[in-house]
């Protein structure tokens, strides 16, 4: 897992579109026994290193019933992003994730760790990736059961999706305290 993480870290294959460089963002160990797969680090993770080091990951945090003592230990949860490096920005938001990254890490970094048994698909990007989602995100997440024990799809937890989150009341109602469950008993 060492040598995996540290070829992930030094990679530059987006290099040339990428605006900001490449700085590769990932957390995981072969203990892990929680995958949060997400997105891409924005501006701010970008820019301190630490995957979820934003209003984003505050809102996973509180949404998984987690400290940051837990949800930084690689030995207990893996941050794995779709993308490892920030693409930029556009007119409405970030760029989606480089496409080269999972194609080429994701496959590597699961069969690193044998002991994950939960994979948080956040996001369209992951869902599509892992679920071959064909519906929406909000069924896909509604529906959350059906991709359960392996997978739990969730939103992003982006204060840009504050109105998604109150035009879907069963999400704060049915899927978080199902979330919070599945987690703290993974983590006991």
């Amino acid at each position: 897992m060492h040598d995996l993480l540290s070829q992930i870290r030094n990679c530059t294959l987006c290099a040339p579109y990428l605006a900001d460089g490449p700085n590769p963002i990932v957390q995981a160990s072969r203990q892990s026994k929680i995958v949060v797969v997400g997105q891409a680090p924005g501006r701010i993770v970008h820019a301190s290193g630490i995957p979820w080091d934003d209003k984003s990951g505050d809102n996973l945090r509180k949404w998984m019933g987690v400290e940051k003592a837990d949800f930084y230990n690689a030995e207990k949860i893996a941050l794995v992003p779709m993308g490892f490096c920030y693409p930029g920005t556009s007119k409405s938001g970030d760029l989606p994730p480089r496409p080269e990254c999972a194609p080429l890490w994701h496959s590597k970094l699961m069969d690193s760790m044998p002991y994950a048994v939960l994979i948080l698909l956040v996001g369209q990007y992951a869902q599509g990736y892992y679920l071959k989602a064909k519906s929406d995100l909000t069924s896909t997440v509604r529906n959350f059961e059906e991709h359960l024990p392996t997978y739990f799809p969730l939103p992003h937890p982006s204060p840009r999706n504050n109105i998604w989150l109150a035009k879907n009341p069963w999400f704060g109602e049915e899927v978080l305290p199902r979330l919070k469950s599945v987690v703290k008993d993974l983590l006991a």
